[in-house]
């Protein structure tokens, strides 16, 4: 199983979830809620934030109808490409938006729609590249965005194994190694049904590359705060959740977006989590193991009382919790051996306590 770098993080086998903020559009078109989201990633100790660079006449053309339309600031329902447009950030905002999450700490993974967005980002420095599911037919922008030598992290929600083949093979061609698969059913809310938490080994074992699920469960349940955590055990290296300034607004991609105490208590979940992993190699018992077997195993005591002198017999010991006393697999040792004193009902059999010559 590879891994890869993204900044100063190692992602793969043996290594802490890389969590991601996702960002997406949940700024609404403010700066100023982009940084409110960044704070609190940071505040919730996430690796990265993800951001959505797009350049509108490059993304889509104005009369798309296929996509559904949006209610903004009270407004009734308009055009997709109107209601992006109205809230898609611009050059100037990013400009400001990187070194300040630079400066703080988060590393940047960037989703590029175009490729203009993809020149961008490399100026800006991101510090990883997000490939949409909506690119996966895109030769071109795979490898422009390819080529640039930092990590891609690779959206396949809705990707028949083919594309994601292919487009792997295009990210190589482009002299780049460095790959992720990012596997999550990308619906605002996801039905719990589509989540499908057993693909991520098949696509472990498939690709040998770093999985990693993103979350696109309702916010507003618990579950959401839950379902991310159980890809772990199923081999998830990366876990990217939805995060947003005030959910309680309803902005944009507030369905499976978490509020930043909730997002920060969902990573600390995670942190917690891990530490139960442990290893599943065969290993020596820790201390903490060797003290619980210590306390727990039945000793050897005496069944009734046993005179100095009178030999032990199988019928004069019993076995029962005990701070003394031998273990039940040494009884063979004590076993026609004498008394060297005398033993009350309930006293431990020790070795000392017998006599040596017996």
């Amino acid at each position: 199983m590879s891994t890869i770098k993204i900044g100063n993080k190692t992602v793969g086998d043996g290594h802490p979830a890389f969590i991601i903020a996702e960002m997406a559009w949940s700024h609404d078109g403010k700066a100023e809620n982009a940084r409110r989201i960044i704070d609190a990633a940071v505040e919730a100790k996430a690796d990265a934030v993800c951001f959505h660079i797009t350049s509108m006449e490059d993304y889509m053309v104005p009369h798309y109808k296929t996509g559904k339309g949006r209610v903004s600031a009270g407004k009734e329902t308009r055009p997709i490409y109107e209601y992006l447009a109205e809230i898609n950030l611009k050059e100037k905002d990013w400009a400001e938006l990187f070194p300040y999450s630079k400066k703080k700490g988060l590393l940047m993974c960037t989703m590029c729609n175009d490729p203009p967005s993809v020149k961008l980002a490399a100026k800006l420095g991101t510090d990883a590249y997000v490939i949409s599911p909506a690119a996966l037919a895109e030769e071109d922008l795979v490898k422009e965005t390819a080529k640039n030598g930092k990590a891609v992290l690779l959206r396949i929600g809705g990707a028949l194994m083919e594309e994601v083949e292919r487009v792997i093979r295009w990210i190589k061609q482009a002299g780049n190694e460095d790959i992720a698969l990012i596997y999550g059913f990308q619906n605002y809310p996801t039905r719990l049904e589509d989540a499908n938490l057993r693909f991520v080994p098949t696509l472990k074992k498939k690709f040998s590359l770093p999985i990693g699920y993103a979350d696109h469960t309702d916010g507003a349940s618990e579950i959401a705060l839950i379902a991310p955590l159980l890809s772990l055990p199923f081999g998830a290296n990366l876990i990217e959740a939805h995060l947003t300034y005030d959910r309680s607004l309803k902005g944009e991609d507030f369905e499976s977006a978490l509020d930043p105490k909730d997002f920060k208590r969902f990573v600390q979940n995670i942190r917690e989590i891990e530490k139960t992993f442990g290893s599943d190699k065969v290993r020596p018992l820790s201390e903490e193991e060797l003290k619980y077997r210590e306390n727990v195993r039945k000793r050897a005591v005496a069944s009734r009382d046993i005179k100095k002198g009178e030999a032990i017999t199988r019928d004069k010991i019993a076995f029962k919790r005990s701070d003394e006393g031998i273990f039940p697999d040494e009884i063979g040792r004590v076993i026609g051996k004498k008394a060297a004193v005398d033993i009350k009902k309930n006293e431990p059999i020790v070795l000392d306590s017998l006599k040596k010559d017996a």
